[in-house]
């Protein structure tokens, strides 16, 4: 049983490095043109979150997460923090996870900070946990449906879309958040 743990710990540190490894030649235009896609899917795809974007005090977008292991799972990419329109910083999402879990899947998730608290935490932190800090709501189909302006003032608001492939149990506790620096 420990070999295989070892095992499942090895082949996901080795799997994180190689894609991280391939990840950073990202450049910041390839992140902004995948934010911009994803977001423009989100509103499509979830009535509401167009009205909700025009409020947020910023929009961080992550266009493309990618999500792999057996039992011990890791999940990375990198993403656009945008206010009025505008990219103002560059963040990575990095999680791990332990649990019955196996395959490979790619999701995009997108925060609407709807106060400055919220976006001062992100700001002065030196790598945002999700859970721990500003309160933070993932928004599922169902309260999409019901979806106001009005309801919807502080904290964050996540919304998980896109998965494809094949792994169950997207969550974004724990997803560490992180500025970076991207080349043109």
């Amino acid at each position: 049983m420990r070999t295989s743990f070892r095992l499942a710990v090895g082949a996901t540190a080795i799997w994180l490095a190689l894609y991280a490894g391939s990840s950073e030649a990202a450049t910041a235009w390839e992140v902004d043109h995948g934010a911009t896609a994803a977001l423009e899917h989100l509103y499509a795809t979830w009535p509401g979150t167009r009205a909700l974007g025009e409020k947020a005090r910023a929009i961080l977008i992550f266009p493309e997460i990618v999500k792999g292991g057996f039992i011990v799972a890791g999940q990375y990419g990198d993403g656009a923090l945008r206010k009025r329109g505008k990219t103002v910083g560059y963040y990575r999402s990095v999680a791990g996870s332990y649990g019955f879990q196996a395959g490979i899947e790619t999701f995009s998730y997108v925060l609407f900070f709807m106060d400055d608290e919220s976006l001062a935490y992100l700001n002065r932190s030196d790598g945002w946990e999700l859970g721990v800090g500003p309160n933070i709501v993932i928004v599922d189909e169902g309260l999409a449906k019901n979806l106001s302006t009005t309801t919807l003032q502080k904290g964050v608001y996540a919304f998980i879309f896109g998965q494809e492939g094949l792994m169950a149990g997207i969550g974004l506790q724990g997803t560490k958040i992180t500025r970076i620096r991207l080349g043109r």
